[in-house]
Protein backbone atom coordinates (compact mmCIF):
# COMPACT_ATOMS: atom_id res chain seq x y z
CA UNK A 1 0.00 0.00 0.00
CA UNK A 2 2.79 2.42 0.94
CA UNK A 3 4.73 1.60 -2.23
CA UNK A 4 1.65 2.35 -4.33
CA UNK A 5 1.15 5.66 -2.53
CA UNK A 6 4.81 6.59 -2.97
CA UNK A 7 4.63 5.78 -6.68
CA UNK A 8 1.46 7.84 -7.05
CA UNK A 9 3.06 10.82 -5.32
CA UNK A 10 6.18 10.54 -7.45
CA UNK A 11 4.20 10.38 -10.68
CA UNK A 12 2.08 13.33 -9.53
CA UNK A 13 5.14 15.48 -8.84
CA UNK A 14 6.80 14.52 -12.15
CA UNK A 15 3.58 15.20 -14.08
CA UNK A 16 3.13 18.56 -12.37
CA UNK A 17 6.72 19.59 -13.07
CA UNK A 18 6.39 18.55 -16.73
CA UNK A 19 3.15 20.50 -17.18
CA UNK A 20 4.49 23.73 -15.67
CA UNK A 21 7.82 23.58 -17.56
CA UNK A 22 8.01 21.71 -20.88
CA UNK A 23 4.22 21.66 -21.08
CA UNK A 24 4.28 25.47 -21.32
CA UNK A 25 6.47 25.35 -24.42
CA UNK A 26 4.32 22.68 -26.07
CA UNK A 27 1.15 24.67 -25.44
CA UNK A 28 2.64 27.89 -26.79
CA UNK A 29 3.92 26.12 -29.89
CA UNK A 30 0.44 24.75 -30.54
CA UNK A 31 -1.12 28.18 -30.05
CA UNK A 32 1.60 29.97 -32.07
CA UNK A 33 2.54 32.21 -29.17
CA UNK A 34 5.78 33.97 -30.13
CA UNK A 35 5.74 36.82 -27.63
CA UNK A 36 8.87 38.00 -25.82
CA UNK A 37 7.75 35.94 -22.79
CA UNK A 38 6.84 32.75 -24.66
CA UNK A 39 9.94 30.97 -23.32
CA UNK A 40 8.98 31.60 -19.67
CA UNK A 41 7.49 28.54 -17.99
CA UNK A 42 4.11 28.75 -16.26
CA UNK A 43 5.82 27.87 -12.98
CA UNK A 44 7.37 31.37 -13.10
CA UNK A 45 4.37 33.33 -14.37
CA UNK A 46 1.18 32.14 -12.64
CA UNK A 47 0.89 33.48 -9.09
CA UNK A 48 -0.54 30.29 -7.56
CA UNK A 49 2.03 28.11 -9.29
CA UNK A 50 4.82 30.36 -8.05
CA UNK A 51 3.55 30.10 -4.47
CA UNK A 52 3.15 26.32 -4.76
CA UNK A 53 6.55 25.68 -6.34
CA UNK A 54 8.67 28.21 -4.44
CA UNK A 55 9.24 25.87 -1.51
CA UNK A 56 12.73 25.18 -0.20
CA UNK A 57 12.39 21.37 -0.43
CA UNK A 58 11.18 21.52 -4.04
CA UNK A 59 13.89 23.96 -5.10
CA UNK A 60 16.59 21.96 -3.32
CA UNK A 61 15.45 18.72 -4.96
CA UNK A 62 15.65 20.22 -8.45
CA UNK A 63 19.26 21.23 -7.68
CA UNK A 64 20.08 17.81 -6.21
CA UNK A 65 20.05 19.27 -2.70
CA UNK A 66 22.97 21.56 -3.51
CA UNK A 67 20.92 24.76 -3.28
CA UNK A 68 22.29 25.93 0.07
CA UNK A 69 25.87 25.30 -1.01
CA UNK A 70 25.40 27.31 -4.21
CA UNK A 71 23.66 30.21 -2.47
CA UNK A 72 26.37 30.27 0.19
CA UNK A 73 29.03 30.39 -2.51
CA UNK A 74 27.36 33.44 -4.06
CA UNK A 75 27.09 35.13 -0.66
CA UNK A 76 30.75 34.41 0.03
CA UNK A 77 31.68 36.14 -3.21
CA UNK A 78 29.56 39.15 -2.26
CA UNK A 79 31.33 39.37 1.08
CA UNK A 80 34.69 39.59 -0.68
CA UNK A 81 33.66 42.82 -2.41
CA UNK A 82 34.01 46.24 -0.80
CA UNK A 83 30.39 47.35 -1.18
CA UNK A 84 30.34 50.55 0.87
CA UNK A 85 28.21 53.03 -1.08
CA UNK A 86 28.06 50.72 -4.10
CA UNK A 87 25.12 49.20 -5.95
CA UNK A 88 24.34 45.54 -6.51
CA UNK A 89 22.12 44.11 -9.25
CA UNK A 90 20.31 40.75 -9.23
CA UNK A 91 19.24 40.01 -12.79
CA UNK A 92 16.10 37.86 -12.47
CA UNK A 93 14.43 36.67 -9.30
CA UNK A 94 15.07 33.15 -8.05
CA UNK A 95 13.11 30.63 -6.03
CA UNK A 96 14.23 29.84 -2.50
CA UNK A 97 15.95 32.21 -0.09
CA UNK A 98 18.66 33.60 -2.38
CA UNK A 99 17.23 37.14 -2.42
CA UNK A 100 16.97 37.65 1.37
CA UNK A 101 20.51 36.33 1.81
CA UNK A 102 21.89 38.55 -0.95
CA UNK A 103 20.14 41.68 0.33
CA UNK A 104 21.25 40.93 3.90
CA UNK A 105 24.88 40.47 2.81
CA UNK A 106 24.76 43.64 0.72
CA UNK A 107 23.32 45.70 3.58
CA UNK A 108 25.94 44.36 6.00
CA UNK A 109 28.60 45.38 3.49
CA UNK A 110 27.25 48.92 3.30
CA UNK A 111 25.74 48.70 -0.19
CA UNK A 112 23.74 51.75 -1.21
CA UNK A 113 21.01 49.71 -2.90
CA UNK A 114 20.22 46.26 -4.30
CA UNK A 115 18.29 46.37 -7.58
CA UNK A 116 16.28 43.22 -8.32
CA UNK A 117 14.85 42.74 -11.80
CA UNK A 118 12.58 40.23 -13.49
CA UNK A 119 10.53 40.10 -16.68
CA UNK A 120 7.52 38.72 -14.78
CA UNK A 121 5.58 41.00 -12.43
CA UNK A 122 4.34 38.08 -10.32
CA UNK A 123 7.93 37.06 -9.62
CA UNK A 124 8.64 40.57 -8.34
CA UNK A 125 5.58 40.40 -6.10
CA UNK A 126 6.84 37.11 -4.69
CA UNK A 127 10.28 38.64 -4.14
CA UNK A 128 8.72 41.54 -2.26
CA UNK A 129 7.01 39.09 0.12
CA UNK A 130 10.33 37.42 0.86
CA UNK A 131 12.07 40.70 1.52
CA UNK A 132 9.70 41.97 4.17
CA UNK A 133 11.92 43.56 6.80
CA UNK A 134 14.56 44.81 4.37
CA UNK A 135 12.69 47.96 3.31
CA UNK A 136 14.96 50.67 2.00
CA UNK A 137 17.68 48.23 1.04
CA UNK A 138 16.31 47.09 -2.30
CA UNK A 139 14.32 48.16 -5.34
CA UNK A 140 12.20 45.88 -7.55
CA UNK A 141 12.15 46.64 -11.29
CA UNK A 142 10.35 44.89 -14.14
CA UNK A 143 12.97 44.39 -16.83
CA UNK A 144 14.04 41.92 -19.52
CA UNK A 145 17.49 40.43 -18.86
CA UNK A 146 18.22 40.49 -22.60
CA UNK A 147 17.46 44.20 -22.99
CA UNK A 148 17.93 46.14 -19.76
CA UNK A 149 16.97 49.80 -19.50
CA UNK A 150 19.92 50.77 -17.30
CA UNK A 151 22.88 52.88 -18.37
CA UNK A 152 26.27 51.34 -19.08
CA UNK A 153 28.31 50.44 -15.97
CA UNK A 154 25.24 50.68 -13.77
CA UNK A 155 26.24 48.25 -11.00
CA UNK A 156 29.37 47.26 -9.11
CA UNK A 157 28.20 43.66 -8.82
CA UNK A 158 25.73 41.72 -10.96
CA UNK A 159 24.28 38.28 -10.12
CA UNK A 160 22.62 35.80 -12.50
CA UNK A 161 21.41 32.82 -10.47
CA UNK A 162 20.21 29.93 -12.64
CA UNK A 163 18.77 32.18 -15.32
CA UNK A 164 20.68 31.26 -18.46
CA UNK A 165 19.47 27.65 -18.68
CA UNK A 166 15.88 28.89 -18.98
CA UNK A 167 16.60 31.06 -22.03
CA UNK A 168 16.83 30.16 -25.73
CA UNK A 169 20.39 30.32 -27.06
CA UNK A 170 20.14 33.76 -28.65
CA UNK A 171 18.65 35.10 -25.42
CA UNK A 172 21.47 33.50 -23.39
CA UNK A 173 24.02 35.46 -25.40
CA UNK A 174 21.97 38.66 -25.15
CA UNK A 175 21.61 38.26 -21.37
CA UNK A 176 25.36 37.80 -20.90
CA UNK A 177 26.04 40.77 -23.19
CA UNK A 178 23.74 42.93 -21.07
CA UNK A 179 25.22 41.63 -17.83
CA UNK A 180 28.69 42.53 -19.06
CA UNK A 181 27.57 45.99 -20.18
CA UNK A 182 26.09 46.83 -16.79
CA UNK A 183 29.15 46.09 -14.65
CA UNK A 184 31.48 48.95 -13.77
CA UNK A 185 35.26 48.62 -14.24
CA UNK A 186 36.64 46.72 -11.29
CA UNK A 187 33.21 45.23 -10.63
CA UNK A 188 32.17 41.60 -10.68
CA UNK A 189 29.68 39.39 -12.47
CA UNK A 190 28.59 36.21 -10.65
CA UNK A 191 26.81 33.47 -12.60
CA UNK A 192 25.53 30.29 -10.97
CA UNK A 193 24.38 27.62 -13.42
CA UNK A 194 24.25 23.98 -14.37
CA UNK A 195 27.53 22.49 -15.61
CA UNK A 196 28.46 19.43 -17.66
CA UNK A 197 28.87 16.57 -15.13
CA UNK A 198 32.16 14.75 -14.93
CA UNK A 199 30.85 11.19 -15.27
CA UNK A 200 29.14 9.61 -18.29
CA UNK A 201 26.30 8.32 -16.10
CA UNK A 202 25.48 11.76 -14.72
CA UNK A 203 25.75 13.33 -18.16
CA UNK A 204 23.30 10.74 -19.51
CA UNK A 205 20.83 11.30 -16.68
CA UNK A 206 21.20 15.07 -17.00
CA UNK A 207 20.60 14.94 -20.74
CA UNK A 208 17.41 12.94 -20.22
CA UNK A 209 16.19 15.33 -17.54
CA UNK A 210 16.83 18.45 -19.59
CA UNK A 211 15.36 16.96 -22.76
CA UNK A 212 12.14 16.09 -20.95
CA UNK A 213 11.72 19.12 -18.68
CA UNK A 214 14.01 22.04 -19.63
CA UNK A 215 15.20 21.79 -23.24
CA UNK A 216 16.93 25.19 -23.25
CA UNK A 217 19.37 24.03 -20.57
CA UNK A 218 21.55 21.60 -22.49
CA UNK A 219 23.61 24.22 -24.30
CA UNK A 220 24.99 25.62 -21.02
CA UNK A 221 27.15 22.48 -21.12
CA UNK A 222 28.94 23.61 -24.28
CA UNK A 223 28.39 26.51 -26.67
CA UNK A 224 26.43 28.61 -24.15
CA UNK A 225 28.65 27.83 -21.18
CA UNK A 226 28.89 31.11 -19.24
CA UNK A 227 32.67 30.96 -18.71
CA UNK A 228 33.17 30.20 -22.37
CA UNK A 229 31.07 33.23 -23.35
CA UNK A 230 32.96 35.47 -20.92
CA UNK A 231 36.39 34.19 -21.94
CA UNK A 232 35.59 35.29 -25.48
CA UNK A 233 35.42 38.91 -24.31
CA UNK A 234 38.36 41.22 -23.72
CA UNK A 235 38.88 42.83 -20.35
CA UNK A 236 37.48 40.11 -18.11
CA UNK A 237 39.25 37.81 -15.67
CA UNK A 238 37.08 34.74 -15.08
CA UNK A 239 37.32 31.81 -12.71
CA UNK A 240 35.02 28.88 -12.17
CA UNK A 241 34.28 26.57 -9.25
CA UNK A 242 32.23 23.42 -9.86
CA UNK A 243 30.15 21.51 -7.33
CA UNK A 244 28.69 18.06 -6.83
CA UNK A 245 30.70 16.04 -9.35
CA UNK A 246 30.61 18.86 -11.86
CA UNK A 247 26.82 19.21 -12.02
CA UNK A 248 26.88 22.89 -11.03
CA UNK A 249 29.15 25.88 -11.43
CA UNK A 250 29.68 29.34 -10.03
CA UNK A 251 31.56 31.64 -12.39
CA UNK A 252 33.04 34.86 -11.02
CA UNK A 253 34.24 37.39 -13.60
CA UNK A 254 36.04 40.64 -12.75
CA UNK A 255 35.99 43.53 -15.17
CA UNK A 256 39.31 45.24 -15.82
CA UNK A 257 39.77 48.82 -14.59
Amino acid sequence: MLSHLALFLLLSVVSYFFLVTRGTLIYRQLTSDHSDKSHVYWVYTVHRLISLSDQKLFVSAVLLFQYNRLVNRVVEEIQKVELSGKSLLVTSCAFGDLLPKVVAAAMRGGSSRVFITDIIQNELKRAEQKLNGYEGGFELIEADATCMQFDNEFADLNILFFLLHELPDDAKLAAVTEAVRLVRPGGKLIIAEFHRPHSLLLRTLGRIYFTVFEPYALTVWNRSDPKRMLDARDGWDTRRVTHFMGNFQVVVATKSM
